[in-house]
């Protein structure tokens, strides 16, 4: 059973196929969604995403090259896209059209099991008992691949305050509005500020002066021995660990190519930037009011809050997990996860049939763990394990060393 049927959970499925030699009938992707991806394509959609940050090699395929050899085979090399001092990046379209012929010759959405979890439980044989929306679901093992169950940061201040939104939450792209207000400094405020641009006039505002960054992290943090030598040196699950990976990750900031377009809405008056923090959020007759804490107030029709997530190993589901199970967890809630397999060990040091891929598994992938490539290193682990667990099965869980 793969829980979440996003980008992590649909490559790893296609990787158990493909590689582990699982039989397919005997994977389910378990996402409430009515098709996989349909959360990135919901958020890629919201934010108007004309290409992807990351390279032509990242995608849900298995063969790194298979998406350039699916653009040319299609006439569609133009749609990948040029960066300075850095590989091609494909457009949304390609990307997706891509994925979709993988799960078509893959056969995975008849994998797909439309339903939400709500707890997971160990069975008498060693099995874990899923009880979902539709109904229980016995597994011999689990992949979680669950992104940060659409928990989304919001400022204290939007809190409870009509007419301010989250751009991953109940946000309409499409809703007639002449003033709009985004709060984010990183690039999906960018993104998301530019296309309403377009439209209506925008302002944006940023606690920080925009970073530009060209990818999420360095591309030493993509090779998995860099990842054990500079974060598997430290105590599992430790502060240090998680330190690490914010030291390393470039968050909250905008690729290059995206100065252009911000730059020329910015030019032709569309658009306007303001760095300052926001103190208080006031419904009015016309919308939504704003005081910064130098004094300015900024009235909109309405705010988008391009704020980004809260902590995916915080959330109800996790800590409810990590109670029914007896998981072990470490700093903040970081799951206590064996770095060779991506296993969520028990407080007695024994290692159930429960992967971790995703947000989830930062601590042991590092800043990378929420993305593409974060996607393909945690698969590696997972499918091995997998593998090896078919060719030795057992009914108990296996003791860690």
């Amino acid at each position: 059973m793969i829980l979440g049927g996003g980008i992590h959970g649909t490559h790893l499925a296609g990787r158990l196929i493909e590689d582990a030699g699982v039989d397919r009938h005997a994977v389910a992707v378990v996402d409430p969604n009515d098709r996989l991806l349909s959360s990135f394509r919901r958020k890629a959609n919201a934010i108007g995403m004309d290409a992807l940050r990351s390279t032509y090699v990242q995608h849900v395929g298995t063969e790194p090259f298979s998406l350039e050899s699916f653009a040319e085979a299609t006439g569609r090399e133009d749609e990948l896209r040029p960066t300075v001092d850095y590989p091609d990046r494909p457009s949304l379209d390609l990307f997706l059209d891509h994925a979709d012929r993988f799960i078509d010759s893959n056969g995975l959405d008849s994998l797909h099991r439309q339903a939400r979890v709500e707890r997971i439980e160990r069975g008498t044989n060693g099995e874990l008992q899923l009880e979902t929306s539709t109904g229980r679901m016995d597994t011999a093992a689990c992949v979680l691949a669950i992104g940060h169950g659409g928990r989304n940061r919001v400022p204290d201040w939007a809190r409870g305050v009509d007419g301010i939104d989250h751009v991953w939450g109940d946000f309409d792209p499409e809703a007639d509005a002449t003033r709009t207000i985004v709060v984010g400094g990183g690039i999906t405020a960018v993104q998301l500020a530019c296309v309403l641009s377009e439209r209506e006039s925008v302002t944006m505002v940023s606690r920080h002066p925009l970073e530009w960054e060209v990818s999420e992290a360095d591309p030493p943090w993509l090779n998995w021995n860099h990842i054990e030598r500079e974060l598997h040196q430290y105590p599992r699950a430790s502060k240090a660990r998680l330190d690490a990976v914010r030291d390393a990750g470039h968050s909250a900031t905008v690729p290059p190519y995206l100065y252009e377009p911000l730059d020329a809405q910015i030019g032709d008056g569309r658009l306007r930037l303001l760095e300052g923090d926001i103190e208080t959020a006031t419904t009015t007759e016309g919308g939504v009011a704003l005081r910064l804490q130098d004094g300015e107030v900024l009235k909109g029709d309405r705010v988008v809050c391009a704020t980004g997530f809260e902590p995916a190993f915080q959330q109800p589901f996790t800590d409810r997990l990590a109670a029914d199970l007896d998981l072990a967890r470490g700093y903040r809630g970081l799951p206590m996860l064996i770095d060779e397999t991506l296993a969520w060990e028990t407080t007695d040091g024994a290692a159930l049939p429960l992967y971790v891929s995703g947000a989830l598994a930062l601590g042991v992938v590092g800043p990378y763990a929420p993305n593409i490539p974060g996607a393909k290193r945690a698969a590696d682990r997972i499918t091995r394990a997998v593998e090896a667990r078919r060719v030795e099965p057992t009914n108990t869980p296996v003791r860690a060393e």
